[in-house]
């Protein structure tokens, strides 16, 4: 098979009801999947994209509710979806969350947080799904990245140093699971622009965008297009993470 074939395969997406998870879920939807929407601070959006799925593409998507800072929700969240669903196919690590300052202002609280959403989180949803991955002979694990944890950004130790993080998890994950023939990937986004950017003023989001060799951010459709080739990329890619950041590195 030259492509992987998602018609009715269930597809996790946390964060699915930011910029990139929505683009995602849509596009998923589009070629048939089923999407597992999973989000928590914004659930008015994520029911108002399940309701434009079933009325778009006539697929209805399982919507969960979970605070990903909180290991034994998402423990009880994995429970249920497995419920639920009897399987997932694959998983989309999408959620994450930043803080801008310096590295010296940044709070025990806020490192807490932001470390256990990027980085704990998707840890521990693979983790769950692992074994009826290895059990089924088939799944994928999609890591979202950034080029931050690549290169480091000024006023975000905390988000690069946890973006780094998942890609040396990637990295290893990929090695353990190469025997079962399971894939993972992380894709490092460069800016792609969502609402996680809006505390930049037009001048500045001006600025940024001439320092892009593109010349511009990337929007949230190309974002989900980078994860949908992922996702259907043959399953000897693995342990690959690919920079979509119009040139910026």
């Amino acid at each position: 098979m030259s492509e992987y074939d998602l018609n009715n395969k269930k597809i996790l997406i946390t964060g699915a009801a930011g910029g990139i998870g929505s683009a995602a879920a849509l596009l998923f939807a589009k070629k048939g999947a089923i999407p597992v929407l999973v989000g928590h601070s914004n659930m008015e959006a994520l029911e108002k994209l399940s309701y434009e799925i079933v009325s778009r593409y006539g697929i209805t998507p399982f919507v969960y509710s979970c605070e990903l800072s909180d290991t034994l929700e998402i423990s009880r969240i994995a429970d249920k979806v497995l419920s639920d669903c009897g399987h997932i196919d694959i998983l989309v690590n999408n959620a994450a969350v930043s803080i801008f300052g310096l590295a010296q202002d940044l709070s025990d609280a806020e490192w807490a947080r932001i470390s256990s959403v990027n980085l704990t989180a998707p840890v521990m949803l693979s983790r769950a799904f692992i074994p009826s991955f290895i059990k089924r002979g088939s799944g994928r694990i999609i890591n979202i990245s950034s080029m931050w944890g690549r290169v480091g950004a000024s006023c975000e130790s905390a988000y690069s140093a946890t973006k780094g993080g998942i890609e040396s998890f990637t990295k290893a994950l990929a090695k353990e699971l190469a025997p079962s023939h399971i894939p993972v990937n992380a894709i490092a986004f460069g800016a792609v622009d969502t609402k996680m950017n809006e505390r930049l003023s037009p001048e500045e989001k001006a600025e940024f965008e001439e320092s892009i060799p593109y010349g511009r951010m990337a929007t949230p459709e190309e974002a989900a297009e980078m994860i949908l080739t992922v996702a259907s990329a043959p399953d000897y890619m693995t342990g690959q993470v690919i920079g979509f950041d119009g040139g910026f590195i």
